[in-house]
């Protein structure tokens, strides 16, 4: 494995552990950009260390295992895992999967990209929530919430509010976490419900 990712230009290996407890270690100690999880590993299983790991906020994982099983799949997922791979994947595959989690995307192996969103049609409840509340919210943040639910980039709200790119991405990451949001679309959405753009 190691071999494989050693083989990227754009890739190097800090750190390598046969256990769960020794990954936590070594994530926290090395804080790579990703760490590749096994799922079944001596004393601390895989999906307890990528909970740890990524409540840490230390690092992606990306499972890569052998075993094709839902519990597997589902419960990495819940633990925070940003892809989930089989060990059978090409070693291209491999290193473009490890590429994207580092880049913030995530990853999951066509095998199982199915059964993912079979499942999450069925959990997906028959009304949509109520939408949380923008009391919480400044006027400013109004502004910015707006300007999302228009689609505009970071560069466009701060044209548009005369502010730098960098206040506009942190007047966004205010937003989508007084709004609960996981993602620009998401509050978008909720602008457009809420009537302000």
């Amino acid at each position: 494995m190691r071999l494989m990712l050693e083989q990227a230009d754009d890739i190097a290996v800090v750190g390598e552990a046969a256990d769960g407890a020794v990954a936590i270690r070594q994530a926290a100690a090395l804080r790579p950009d990703v760490v590749l999880m096994d799922i079944r590993m001596p004393g601390t299983d895989g999906i307890g260390a990528t909970r740890a790991i990524t409540a840490a906020g230390v690092a992606d994982v990306l499972i890569l295992t052998t075993f094709d099983l839902d519990d597997y799949l589902f419960g990495a997922l819940r633990a925070g895992a940003a892809g989930f791979l089989l060990k059978s994947v090409e070693p291209a595959a491999l290193v473009d999967a490890v590429r994207r989690v580092a880049a913030g995307d995530g990853f999951l192996a066509p095998e199982v990209t199915r059964r993912l969103l079979t499942a999450f049609a069925a959990a997906v409840p028959a009304a949509p929530p109520e939408p949380p509340s923008l009391a919480g919210l400044t006027e400013r943040e109004r502004d910015v919430l707006a300007a999302l639910g228009r689609g505009l980039s970071n560069a466009g709200l701060a044209t548009e509010l005369a502010i730098s790119e960098a206040t506009a991405k942190t007047h966004v990451s205010r937003v989508l976490g007084k709004l609960g949001c996981t993602s620009r679309v998401q509050a978008a959405i909720l602008a457009k419900e809420a009537g302000l753009a």
